[in-house]
């Protein structure tokens, strides 16, 4: 059974690390790591605001110490609300990601319960994610379902 526990400011650099093991999995992704200094102070700051939108749950890696195996990261965001969710509390799940050699012992399921019970602690009327063929089967295993996805993206 994997222990999962809340990310802490401690766990950053490790947060980076498996979340670029993620971004490096996806085809056509920029696998620079050139961003990770910049990104290490405001992920320091979130995993430390234990009240705030944003919340990241890991597991141990169990033979590396200091290490972790798996990571789940969400935030809680507002939009108004709709039908089947009239406060507009909408959780959204990214960075789940696995150490190669730790994947299929239930880790990232682990991580994605824990992330899914503050969510429904933090009054989240849906949970949106975007998922990998791969992680498709363990989503709609925990209920989720596929919907016409109309998303567009703007960079700065």
């Amino acid at each position: 059974m994997s222990l999962v526990r809340r990310a802490v400011p401690e766990d950053a650099e490790e947060v980076l690390r498996l979340r670029q093991v993620m971004i490096d999995a996806m085809a056509g992704a920029e696998t620079s790591t050139d961003w990770h200094a910049a990104s290490l102070p405001t992920i320091r700051g979130r995993l430390a605001d234990a009240d705030g939108d944003f919340a990241a749950f890991v597991v141990d890696h169990p033979s590396r110490p200091g290490a972790l195996a798996a990571l789940v990261v969400g935030t809680i965001e507002y939009r108004i609300g709709r039908a089947r969710n009239p406060q507009g509390t909408v959780g959204y799940v990214f960075s789940v990601a696995t150490d190669p050699d730790q994947r299929r012992q239930g880790h990232a399921r682990a991580c994605m319960e824990a992330l899914l019970d503050w969510f429904r602690e933090k009054g989240a009327g849906q949970v949106d994610l975007t998922a990998s063929a791969d992680a498709r089967p363990l989503y709609a295993s925990l209920g989720f379902q596929r919907t016409p996805d109309p998303l567009m993206r703007l960079r700065f």
